[in-house]
């Protein structure tokens, strides 16, 4: 995938979930998403912040001192209250812009929408179709980038492969799934490794509907 491509999948993502929050009802808005203590609102609320300014980002930074996870945390779940449609107004409103928050790629705002989208409607029993290409894009820059996911500490001797497309990560006993199902493993999602086959699967953590690393993130 090019730039152009990666933003016209981030897009769509977008659009799409825009329309998938206005469709859920108060208790599917409240229920757990499949990061820790984050309800599925509270992950809408997060997603609405991929254009967080750099002083905004400084500001909280501070107040977190220094934690990541803190910082996002706060950002999220002390912002004033969002309803389904403000949410989703405001996904749309991303649609067309190539703006990301400070100091991320193109591939982060990627992740996000594709991981994000799964962590409300997996634990809603809901189907949201991951693209196969995207995702794997997504997948590589996750288990490159090291933090805040190190995929590779985690995953270390296992290797990856991807019944449905072109992807292989790491080295070790094989672990087959889907593409999309392979995404959340290396972000750290544990919801769906019973899908997942080969000799190394029955080596992942059994916690599901939990992420591995960090529970207060849903980074």
């Amino acid at each position: 995938m090019d730039l152009d491509d990666i933003w016209r999948t981030i897009d769509a993502e977008r659009s799409s979930l825009a329309e998938l929050l206005e469709d859920l009802s108060p208790a599917e808005w409240a229920a757990p998403s499949l990061c820790d203590a984050w309800r599925v609102g509270d992950v809408a609320v997060h997603l609405t912040q991929a254009h967080m300014g750099i002083r905004e980002a400084l500001v909280g930074a501070v107040r977190a001192r220094g934690s990541f996870d803190r910082m996002i945390r706060d950002a999220a779940l002390c912002a004033a209250p969002l309803s389904p449609g403000e949410c989703a107004r405001r996904l749309r409103a991303m649609v067309g812009s190539r703006r990301t928050a400070p100091f991320i790629k193109p591939t982060e705002p990627l992740i996000d929408v594709l991981v994000h989208g799964q962590d409300t409607t997996v634990p809603l029993g809901r189907e949201r179709p991951v693209p196969p290409v995207p995702a794997a894009v997504a997948a590589r820059r996750a288990w490159d980038m090291g933090f805040p996911f190190h995929a590779r500490r985690r995953l270390a001797g296992l290797r990856l492969v991807a019944t449905d497309g072109d992807l292989v990560l790491g080295e070790g006993a094989p672990v087959e799934g889907t593409i999309g199902d392979l995404l959340l493993l290396v972000t750290g999602r544990t919801a769906t490794v019973d899908r997942l086959s080969g000799v190394g699967a029955s080596r992942l953590a059994a916690a599901r509907g939990h992420r591995d690393g960090s529970p207060r993130s849903p980074a």
